[in-house]
C-alpha cells in the first residue's frame, strides 16, 4: 500500500508533463520536416523570413530584398500564415 500514492503520482507526471511534451516535440519535428520553399517563418532568435533555399541540414531566409541568411533547419520557430511579412511591412 505504500507504494500506491508513488505510483498515482508517476501516472499523473506522465499525462501532466510528458506526454504532452512528447507530442509538441513531434509536432516541431513534422513542420521542420515539412518545410518548404516560399514559406514565412520565425527563427528562434526573433527573425522573419521567407524560405528561398531548403536543404537537409540549412535553410537560406529572405530577411529583405536581396539579404538572405543561411540557418540551421533547427533554428526555425514557427511557420507562419502566407502574407504575414506583407501584411507587417
Amino acid at each position: 500500500m505504500s507504494f500506491l500514492p508513488m505510483i498515482v503520482i508517476f501516472v499523473l507526471f506522465y499525462f501532466m508533463l510528458i506526454r504532452p511534451q512528447q507530442k509538441r516535440a513531434k509536432e516541431q519535428q513534422a513542420m521542420l520536416a515539412a518545410l518548404a520553399k516560399g514559406d514565412e517563418v520565425v527563427t528562434s532568435g526573433g527573425m522573419v523570413g521567407r524560405i528561398t533555399k531548403v536543404n537537409e541540414q540549412y535553410v537560406t531566409l529572405e530577411l529583405a530584398d536581396g539579404v538572405e541568411i543561411l540557418f540551421q533547419r533547427s533554428a526555425v520557430a514557427a511557420r507562419l500564415e502566407k502574407g504575414t511579412i506583407k501584411n507587417n511591412k
